[in-house]
């Protein structure tokens, strides 16, 4: 593996970072978080620049950017917050599920008007009693002429609401078929009558607002579901392996500035006459930090290089997901301790990463979920619990 990175990629992470120190102010994430908002005027950006379109097929306007350059951005981008990060990430994980999936009409429907910044995508999986385990949901597609008809409960459908978007919801429609089959996948416009979208309100991750969905007989064309009917399993599995990498990534650039942060605060905040920094308390406390955010950088990269030479590695990509957010939650409460009562004001970011990090151990795969692949890949066999006998 190559440590190093070509000058174009370094050029990229540049152009990245300027961007978000122009465009991303602290008080300009601060009002959004407050207010629960979509940084429009932030995508927009994205979208001006190229940023959107970096790992897309030529043909389709994208660069075919590689892996790598997939998560230098999106670790620029998190270094401002993970909070951040998902606007840019969750629209594009989306749409690049239709361009493996779609078919052509599809690709020049959907694709190149999200390119062009003219439709963004969010998904929808969770129900009441669907979370980590995806295939017991119960919302219902039924066929009806060149229509489907969808009635059911979404909950922590990020982005559902956000103008101009569309939904990509799974929903059974083969209603006997068992855990996990049956399962189709459907593009809805947010606007769609029968469709009700409530925000939840959240601890973090305001920036792509949360929401629950009710479907009173969504009539959705037919020509909206990407994949065959019953396939929508294999639509959710795919992509898998980018996403929790370029989590991964958004988790490393916002610990790097969790401990940037930190450390700048314990170089200049004095008690007792000195900076709190010379205390040994603090300073180790801060090399530990350090540390890990180092270590979880090296097994993000390493899954990163993993994906781009196409070799499935789950165990690695598991432990970077795993190890990454829980490095992110320990130095953001470590931050936190080390600002105290600065750190605790809504009047400073840190607050805002610890936010963010409370949910990352829950978000795109639990850490629960993590171990279980990871003890699996060692060949054990966990049984959650249950007797044998």
């Amino acid at each position: 593996m190559d440590f190093g990175f070509t000058e174009e990629q370094d050029d990229l992470r540049q152009l990245v970072r300027d961007i978000m120190t122009k465009r991303a102010t602290d008080d300009y994430l601060r009002e959004l978080d407050e207010a629960s908002e979509f940084p429009y005027e932030l995508y927009d950006e994205w979208v001006k620049t190229g940023l959107l379109a970096l790992p897309f097929p030529t043909e389709l306007g994208g660069d075919a950017a590689g892996i790598m350059e997939f998560v230098i951005v999106v670790e620029e981008i998190g270094r401002r917050g993970y909070d951040v990060s998902l606007p840019y990430c969750a629209p594009i994980f989306n749409a690049l599920n239709i361009v493996r999936h779609g078919t052509v009409e599809q690709l020049e429907m959907f694709i190149r008007p999200f390119l062009a910044g003219d439709i963004r995508f969010s998904i929808s999986m969770s129900e009441a009693e669907a979370g980590s385990d995806a295939g017991a949901m119960r919302t219902t597609a039924v066929r009806n002429g060149s229509d489907y008809v969808l009635n059911g409960a979404k909950m922590w459908a990020s982005g559902a609401g956000v103008k101009d978007t569309y939904i990509n919801l799974y929903a059974k429609t083969d209603p006997e078929a068992p855990a996990g089959k049956g399962l189709s996948l459907f593009l809805i416009p947010n606007d769609t009558p029968g469709l009700e979208i409530n925000k939840v309100h959240t601890l973090g991750r305001r920036m792509f607002p949360t929401t629950s969905i009710f479907l009173d007989n969504v009539r959705v064309p037919a020509e909206n579901r990407i994949g065959g009917e019953n396939e929508g399993w294999t639509m959710m599995m795919s992509g898998l392996e980018l996403e929790r990498v370029a989590t991964s990534a958004a988790y490393l650039g916002n610990a790097l500035t969790v401990v940037e942060e930190a450390l700048a605060y314990a170089k200049t905040r004095e008690q007792f006459g000195s900076p709190i920094g010379s205390f040994q308390a603090i300073a180790h406390m801060l090399a530990d930090m350090d540390t890990s955010v180092e270590a979880a950088r090296l097994l993000t990269y390493q899954a990163a290089w993993l994906v781009e030479q196409g070799i499935g590695d789950r165990k690695r990509i598991s432990q970077a997901k795993l190890f990454g957010s829980e490095t992110f939650l320990d130095v953001a409460q470590k931050g936190l301790q080390i600002m105290g009562g600065m750190g605790y004001s809504m009047e400073t970011p840190m607050q805002r990463h610890l936010r963010a990090a409370l949910g990352t151990t829950i978000t795109a795969g639990t850490s629960q979920i993590q171990r279980q692949t990871i003890a699996g890949a060692l060949g054990l066999r966990p049984d959650g619990g249950r007797r044998r006998g």
